[in-house]
This record gives structure tokens, sequence and C-alpha cells, in this order.
């Protein structure tokens, strides 16, 4: 895997343009000069997560005596579920209920951007990248960057695209987080039957 593919990869599963709504909506109650610093500070902590995992995941799998292939196929579930819930939304938020007031961490940092799909993905691609870590940290500020810069601009988005544009846009990258998900599964089984 390549730094564009694995950047491309990460940036699909930090889905920053079906992360829209669920930003605006956790905004509106934040008075309009804090909604930058807010926007700013849960995408750091979103980039300290995924970076946390990235360096010491290997070494908490270790400790609780997971192995590589259990990660794949649980990240796999989990992307399957994020993507069917992008292509078939609900009435109910994707994150459930959130508490009232300024967010801080949940829902927008996590599970927003740095979700269980996210954690996953970076530890496993830790692995497979040709780079090594170096370059899946780059890949992963790439994809960061592009997210923090549609997040930045969510109200011009919302504004310049419509409701209908996002909607179609995000069930597209359901879908290619369902064919994501399959892949990342399939592997897993495969890596684990090799093992066995």
């Amino acid at each position: 895997m390549t730094i564009v593919s694995a950047a491309i990869l990460l940036f699909l599963i930090l889905d920053p343009l079906g992360n829209i709504p669920v930003f605006l909506s956790q905004l509106r109650t934040v008075a309009p000069e804090r909604r930058t610093w807010v926007v700013a500070r849960e995408l750091l902590i979103a980039l300290a997560v995924l970076f946390l995992f990235l360096f010491f995941g290997q070494d908490l799998l270790a400790f609780m005596h997971l192995r590589q292939e259990s990660i794949s196929i649980a990240g796999g579930i989990i992307l399957f579920l994020i993507g069917l819930k992008m292509i078939f939304p609900g009435r109910e938020p994707m994150f459930g209920d959130t508490p009232d007031g300024e967010p801080f961490i949940v829902p927008l940092a996590i599970p927003c951007v740095a979700g269980p799909s996210g954690i996953a993905a970076v530890m496993l691609m830790s692995s497979t990248i040709s780079g090594g870590w170096r370059d899946l940290s780059i890949a992963l500020l790439i994809a960061w960057g592009a997210t923090a810069i549609i997040l930045f601009s969510a109200t011009a988005l919302y504004r310049w695209l419509g409701p209908r544009v996002l909607i179609a846009v995000e069930r597209l990258m359901g879908m290619l987080l369902v064919a994501l998900s399959v892949q990342m599964f399939l592997d897993g089984i495969a890596k684990y039957l090799q093992s066995a």
C-alpha cells in the first residue's frame, strides 16, 4: 500500500462530507465566535487519538493478547455497519444521543473523526504500508488535513452544495466503505486461515 492509497482510504474512513451535518448540528448552540476554535480543538484531539493508536496500537493488541487478524475482521465489520448507515440512514443519529452544551471530545473528535473504523484502520495499515509508520504518518496527516479543510468550511459547503448533493456524496462514500470493509474482513479471514 502506498502513501496515496493509504491517504485516500483514511480520508474515506474519516468521512468529512458525511460529518458535515453532524458538525453543523452540534455547533448550532455554540457561540459563532467560538465555533472555529471548537472545530480546531476537536480535530486536534482526533488526530492525537489516531496517532496514539498508530504508535501504540500494536503494543495494546499484544497486551490484550489480540491478533492482527481479529482487528482486521472487527474493523471490517465496523466499517461495514458505518457504510450501511451512510447508505441507508435512519432517523436516529449515527452515534446515538449526545450531551447538551459545547461538544468536547464526544461526538465530534470521537467517534465522528477518530471512530472505531479509523482507529482499526491505522492499527491495521501500520503493518501493511510499504514504508512503515513514517509513510502512514504522512498519509494520516494528508487525510486529516483534507478532512480539516472540509470541516472548517462546513457551513459554506452546506450552503453551496445543498443537502441533496451532500447526501448523494455520503451515500457514494458509504458504498466505497462497504466494499473496503468486505476486503478488510476477507483479508483478516485469509490471514487467520494461513496462520491456523
